[in-house]
């Protein structure tokens, strides 16, 4: 049996539903808002969050991907704050239907990667803003990006994401960190529990798994809250500390959720980090408050 790889087994018909969906409905807002209007984000209008997600002559972040994946994965991951602050200040004064079509393009070099590139490309290493993982979990990543991004235009008078959106969202975030979890050697398994059900992943030496958990469904470690707010932790716009305090979320089997904790020392800025580091100053502190209101999950 080959090496397992997460979410690339599953292939590319579920991919694309879950990464087209969500780039077809977050344009479907961009397109309603008024891009001037400030964001929750320090310092960036909903023009800014719409251009970072865009594909601009100078910024093609899906064909560097393929490129790498192509040529074995070589090199470092770039620095996703010195690439933001790049993007985002050579099209500050982009008009708004330049912004709109940079999301389009976007949207449409996905699908067409989907649609055209060789399939053998999508368990290939590409070198990604979080490191060396397969190609189609890179894809699947969008997900997670136009999902917590949706919800920062929310301030901006968008609608909410519909609950799919929100799904993919944690799927591709459970991917992802089960994807580092093996790359780092280690062995575990995290739950994303949701009332609505959530994701898992099972690392060990023959790769990652990532499964759909039925609402309702908590096993080993976990995190669990609503979908919205469990994106919002793990990417820092909230933190998890007072949700936790609140029961808001809520994290079981503390001692299998911190296993997962040097993926953190490995790649610092990870989608789900600000959860892992939370596990570890509980583990910390176990007789603190925290650890109170953990308990034993």
């Amino acid at each position: 049996m080959g090496r397992h790889q997460g979410m690339a087994d599953a292939g590319r018909d579920e991919i694309s539903q879950m990464v087209l969906g969500a780039w077809d409905g977050f344009i479907a807002q961009a397109e309603a808002l008024d891009l001037t209007r400030d964001s929750r984000l320090p310092g960036w209008r909903a023009h800014e969050i719409c251009v970072h997600l865009g594909c601009w002559e100078d910024h093609q972040a899906l064909r560097d991907l393929v490129a790498s994946a192509r040529s074995g994965g070589p090199g470092t991951p770039p620095d996703p704050d010195a690439v933001n602050a790049r993007v985002t200040a050579a099209h500050r004064s982009a008009s708004r239907e330049e912004v709109l079509a940079a999301l389009r393009r976007n949207r449409e070099a996905t699908a067409r990667y989907l649609a055209e590139e060789p399939v053998e490309l999508d368990t290939a290493p590409a070198v990604s803003v979080v490191g060396r993982i397969p190609l189609l979990s890179v894809v699947l990543g969008q997900a997670y990006e136009l999902a917590v991004h949706w919800l920062d235009l929310v301030s901006c008078g968008a609608e909410p994401p519909p609950a799919d959106v929100l799904q993919s969202g944690l799927a591709a975030l459970t991917d992802v960190t089960g994807a580092l979890a093996a790359d780092t050697g280690i062995s575990g398994r995290v739950t994303l529990a949701t009332p609505d059900g959530g994701w898992g992943f099972t690392a060990d030496a023959s790769g990652w798994q990532v499964r759909r958990v039925p609402a309702g469904t908590v096993d080993g470690p976990a995190v669990e809250g609503a979908a919205d707010l469990l994106l919002e932790a793990a990417s820092g716009r909230v933190n998890p500390v007072p949700a936790v305090a609140r029961r808001k979320l809520k994290v079981h089997d503390v001692g299998g959720l911190l296993q997962l904790a040097p993926i953190v020392q490995k790649v610092p800025g990870i989608p789900g980090g600000p959860i892992l580091q939370l596990a570890a100053r509980t583990m910390g502190g176990a007789g603190g408050v925290l650890g109170r209101l953990f308990g034993r999950g």
